[in-house]
């Protein structure tokens, strides 16, 4: 069976092997399918000469987000996380030796991605690191355009769109998908020691950090989540033109995934903003009636990918 991740980057004959193009690829398909944390990598709308790029892609996000989060060592982390952006410069290079960036190689070249967004990517994974606090919502911003918004630009340009328009309304959506998942899951992030909510949202209604470890319900802390919900609706609302200026099958997905963040926060606003009780949970029902509502809405949409 192949190796997860860590386990791969422990086993120096792991390492050691010369993997040809399609051993790459079997591994890129395996970890995108198999992983414990694996979702619906490949949604069943798209086309299937794209699957291959996709997993690709995500294994390469998979395995810096497992080198960051899955070592148990902060140092051990920081250093691994070093040797993937020597591994992402080398594939760039035309050096790959890793089975990701052979199999992810190919994509890149066909379809002209840049090195930025990956590199990006192992930026957050270095700042989660190392910080645990925002002050303002800059400071959060500019840690979701290394974390998020990456992810949109990466899927825009496996499907043939590279126009600053279409990054600007992705980085948008992807941010506000960020954010609900961040108010989705503050306290399984309290166990992590982080807190995303601005610290300076809570001092303006009068709330503390302490309180928050506290899980201290109150109406200060009802205020701040009902100001960060609004600021997380607002990117929604911002980038949802994208879903009309993409093919239909990516629409699909971009409609559903917004969709499914703003339910979120629907779900947040219901229970009074008392997410310290209770995790905001999509029920199964839910997302049929989402899946539905996406469906309708680019049901008249026939321009292929």
């Amino acid at each position: 069976m192949p190796l997860a991740p860590v386990e791969f980057v422990r086993s120096p004959e792991a390492l050691a092997r010369i993997y040809s193009v399609d051993e790459a690829k079997e591994y890129t398909r395996w970890l995108a399918t198999h992983h414990y944390e694996n979702f619906h990598v490949v949604s069943v709308l798209l086309p299937k000469r794209l699957h291959q790029d996709f997993y690709n892609v995500y294994a390469y996000c998979r395995s810096a987000d497992d080198l960051g989060d899955e070592t148990g060592d902060r140092a051990e982390s920081l250093r691994l996380l070093a040797w993937w952006r020597e591994e992402l410069d080398a594939m760039y290079e035309g050096r790959a030796t890793h089975p990701v960036f052979v199999a992810l190689q190919p994509t890149v070249r066909e379809c002209g991605i840049p090195r930025q967004p990956f590199a990006d990517l192992i930026d957050a994974f270095v700042q989660d690191q190392t910080v645990t606090r925002y002050r303002n919502w800059e400071e959060l911003f500019g840690y979701c355009r290394n974390s998020a918004n990456p992810v949109g630009r990466l899927v825009l340009y496996l499907c043939g769109y590279s126009d600053a328009e279409r990054q600007r309304l992705s980085d948008a959506t992807c941010t506000a998908l960020q954010l609900a998942n961040f108010w989705q899951d503050v306290t399984v992030d309290l166990l992590k020691d982080r807190v995303y909510i601005p610290l300076d949202i809570m001092e303006k209604h009068g709330y503390t950090v302490e309180e928050l470890f506290a899980r201290r319900f109150t109406p200060a802390f009802r205020e701040v989540m009902r100001e960060i919900v609004e600021k997380a609706r607002a990117l929604f609302l911002e980038g949802r033109p994208l879903v009309d200026m993409v093919s239909p099958r990516l629409s699909l997905d971009i409609d559903l995934f917004s969709r499914g963040g703003m339910k979120v926060l629907d779900k947040i606003e219901q229970q009074d903003y008392d997410v310290l009780a209770a995790r905001p949970a999509i029920s199964k029902a839910d997302r049929v009636w989402l899946l539905l509502q996406s469906f309708a809405k680019v049901a008249m949409a026939v321009t292929p990918l």
